[in-house]
């Protein structure tokens, strides 16, 4: 006989996380007992999961790649702050499209970012700012009405008009490491790897840490796509992987040869072998496996 329960990973404690209560069959009580029984949810393990980069305004901080040789030319010491950037977008299973788009990474009190007695909006930042990048500087005066109108409570209170208005303050330089990168709002789960460096947009969350290419290989699968499928929706159906959605999920540490396993069907591009993997590490039975390829 079914009985209500809630879905793999997730706790039953915690009703504030907005998911909804939903009716398991005997044989879905089953697959979530095993994922739970071999698993650890990510919030446990050694990683670091955040929300990308908010400028508040795109159009003045996402630029092409024309327009960044452009300013480059302008002034050579462009180059130090324009970053790639990945939008939700352009995440595909396991990897990326890069659309040739760059961001003008420029934290709060730029370029005094590190001077502690700064505690809002500088206008000898902003002085030396204009100085330093005159190229960008000038670029994103252009749209300074825009910018300084984007939240009327921080903006020119707390950080400058030409500043981002959420930088990654704390965990900035993650960006800068093997990360595991996805779309936070949509209707098909695709988690991307990236190597090289790339910044990511608020349209997406990212996680850094150990095993990467593991998780990378593991979120994509057919079981984690069915373990996610009853994260919070939008009202149009589109789920919200958000932080939260993707912390319960129940994945087992691997050992150095699962791993090592895992790794070299990842460079053969061999994803159904992988699918086979999983299952053999959380114990499905074959009966158990349909239900799960039915339902993700």
């Amino acid at each position: 006989m079914p009985f209500v329960t809630r879905h793999c990973g997730l706790d039953p404690q915690s009703p504030a996380n907005g998911d909804s209560w939903v009716v398991l069959s005997p044989i879905e009580q089953r697959i979530k007992q095993k994922i739970e029984a071999v698993g650890t949810p990510l919030k446990d393990w050694d990683i670091q999961i955040n929300y990308g980069i908010k400028t508040g305004y795109n159009d003045a901080f996402i630029i092409s790649g024309e327009k960044r040789k452009e300013l480059i030319e302008q002034d050579p010491k462009s180059a130090e702050i324009i970053r790639p950037i990945l939008r939700g977008r352009d995440i595909k299973r396991y990897g990326y499209d890069f659309a040739d788009l760059y961001l003008l990474f420029i934290p709060w009190h730029f370029p005094l970012q590190n001077d502690a007695t700064i505690q809002g909006a500088s206008e000898k930042a902003e002085q030396v700012f204009e100085k330093q990048y005159p190229a960008i500087y000038n670029h994103l005066l252009k749209y300074k009405k825009e910018l300084s109108a984007r939240n009327k409570a921080e903006t020119g209170i707390r950080y400058e008009w030409y500043a981002l208005q959420r930088w990654g303050a704390n965990y900035w330089e993650d960006f800068y490491r093997q990360k595991i990168v996805w779309k936070r709002v949509g209707s098909i789960l695709r988690f991307g790897y990236d190597e090289n460096d790339m910044m990511c947009l608020d349209s997406t969350c990212f996680a850094t840490g150990h095993h990467i290419k593991y998780l990378t290989a593991l979120l994509n699968s057919k079981l984690c796509n069915y373990m996610l499928q009853d994260s919070p929706k939008t009202g149009t159906g589109d789920l919200l992987i958000s932080v939260q959605a993707i912390e319960p999920i129940c994945i087992p540490i691997p050992s150095k040869n699962i791993e090592h396993q895992i790794d070299a069907l990842l460079q053969n591009k061999d994803y159904q072998a992988i699918d086979k993997v999983v299952y053999e590490l959380y114990g499905l039975t074959e009966e158990e496996i349909n239900v799960v390829e039915d339902l993700s």
